[in-house]
């Protein structure tokens, strides 16, 4: 068994009501599937069969939760009463019985294989067109020229798209001195926010 000494901090940690909800759903987890892993993943106790999300528990100030990572296809008619499929669990009366919990579970288990149908891809974007003001600019700058046409397109689309939604002549010259300065330096449309 794959117990995680974190999710046992967790269950300490919680309302005396909750305690005896959460042991019994992870309880249910490791007689349904032995080599099912614990993790904490935003801050509650998560489930996980290699490496892919299998399930969540939480337990809040008068309530616990517990649910499928896929929801659609656990669907347990309490959704939206709580966070999870099994609405707001106070007693572990709350829940269903033991064997049809874990069924639910080996159920999730055995579509984790199944493979979904890919979604398609988005059409590439063509070329940019460089708008005139800019294409002025960058003629005058071979750095900035340089730097321009070694970016990707889609860097060169995202100065060319902001250059040209500006509507007012003074809002245009702006960004293109803002653009061939930033440029000069190779960085790209949205540097500032590259670090965050």
């Amino acid at each position: 068994m794959t117990r995680d000494p974190r999710v046992d901090a967790y269950i300490e940690s919680r309302a005396e009501f909750a305690r005896p909800i959460l042991s019994w759903l992870r309880a249910r987890f490791h007689a349904a599937v032995p080599e099912v892993e614990e993790t904490i993943k935003w801050s509650h106790p998560f489930f996980t069969l290699a490496g892919k999300p299998l399930a969540n528990m939480a337990a809040f100030k008068a309530h616990a939760s517990f649910g499928f990572w896929n929801r659609q296809e656990n669907e347990t008619g309490k959704e939206g009463e709580a966070m999870g499929q099994f609405g707001r669990i106070e007693t572990l009366a709350d829940l269903p019985p033991a064997e049809e919990v874990e069924q639910l579970i080996r159920d999730a288990v055995a579509r984790l294989g199944e493979a979904k149908p890919a979604r398609p891809r988005a059409a590439p974007k063509g070329e940019a067109e460089v708008p005139p003001e800019l294409a002025e600019a960058l003629a005058g700058d071979a750095a900035a020229q340089a730097a321009f046409t070694a970016f990707p397109p889609g860097c060169r689309r995202e100065y060319c798209e902001w250059i040209a939604e500006a509507k007012r002549p003074e809002t245009k010259a702006k960004r293109v001195a803002e653009a061939v300065a930033w440029m000069r330096e190779g960085k790209r449309r949205n540097w500032k926010y590259e670090n965050c």
